[in-house]
């Protein structure tokens, strides 16, 4: 349980990166930024690959189709649609809807994959979401407060489509691969991270290829193929696919094999945890009050959901 609620946590610090990196590139395109970061994902696991020739090998025809599943939803889809929609909203508004995640994926897990693992009691749980919710809340009341939401109505409104959609990949994700882990115990957390890059890297080539052509067409003076800012642009992307997509991927799986399904969904705090911290970083602000309260109550929600003990699983055997 410890192990695999600080792989969670490394997860998390990882992946919070993604809130800030369309923000330090704002003239690029999201569906641009979503694509160099996968292709950078798929050309980090292709050494990581030729070292693992050998697991890899293990994983059957099915494996690789959920593999690459799993990539086009919780990498290429999620993020294009997070970057654009942190464009067109600012970072604090798709947080806000991002930051539904933990609720959502907990209710999900709980409701759907409780079977499997142990259903967390309702009754313990609900108290904790709602304190969870609280915090998200306190949060998100503050950052909205300080957003500037002047602008093209329909530009903004799209935003807040496209953070939905982001929210929906998000919530599949988690749980999918989650269950796909806890099913196949013998699979190393490392080749599947790999798995995922490798899925993912073929798709991200054509994507970026396809958004190229597009931006080409609708924008010539876009410079192609690495935009006007390749000393950001370039570095930024390998950052982000290494540290975000393999190595997030990687701690998330080692705590996806380690704890219930039920329990990844608050353990997404983290991941809007960091975001925020590595917005007010970015800032150079403290947070307000209210928003640090908010953050309390989102730690000690995630501390005691961890204390909750899954119902044990009843298992039905059929009578000869």
């Amino acid at each position: 349980m410890l192990a695999g609620v600080v792989f969670a946590l490394c997860a998390g610090l990882m992946w919070g990166l993604i809130f800030v990196g369309p923000l330090l590139v704002p003239d690029y395109p999201g569906a641009l930024q979503s694509v160099a970061r996968y292709v950078a994902f798929g050309l980090i696991a292709l050494p990581l690959a030729w070292r693992d020739r050998r697991r890899l090998a293990l994983l059957t025809r099915s494996d690789w189709h959920e593999a690459l599943k799993l990539a086009l939803v919780g990498n290429l889809l999620y993020y294009t649609f997070l970057a654009s929609a942190i464009q067109r909203t600012g970072a604090p508004v798709s947080t806000m809807i991002i930051g539904t995640l933990p609720v959502i994926i907990t209710i999900s897990a709980n409701y759907f994959y409780g079977h499997h693992d142990g259903r967390l009691p309702w009754r313990k749980l609900l108290p904790v979401l709602l304190l969870i919710a609280m915090g998200l809340g306190l949060v998100n009341v503050a950052e909205w407060q300080s957003a500037n939401h002047h602008g093209d109505a329909s530009h903004y409104l799209t935003g807040i489509a496209l953070a939905l959609c982001a929210l929906i990949c998000w919530t599949w994700y988690p749980l999918r691969n989650a269950r796909w882990l806890r099913a196949h115990p013998e699979k190393n957390a490392t080749t599947w991270a790999t798995a995922q890059g490798i899925a993912t890297l073929p798709l991200a080539l054509i994507g970026y290829l396809l958004v190229s052509l597009q931006l080409h067409t609708a924008d010539p003076a876009f410079t192609l193929p690495l935009g006007p800012k390749p000393e950001i642009f370039l570095p930024l992307m390998l950052s982000i696919g290494l540290f975000c997509s393999w190595l997030g991927t990687l701690c998330w799986n080692e705590a996806s094999q380690r704890l219930p399904t039920v329990l990844v969904g608050p353990l997404i705090v983290f991941e809007i945890l960091a975001g925020l911290g590595y917005t007010f970083l970015l800032r150079q602000s403290w947070p307000p009050p209210i928003t640090a309260v908010g953050i309390l109550c989102l730690l000690t929600g995630v501390v005691l959901t961890t204390l909750i003990k899954p119902a044990p699983v009843i298992r039905r055997i059929a009578k000869k």
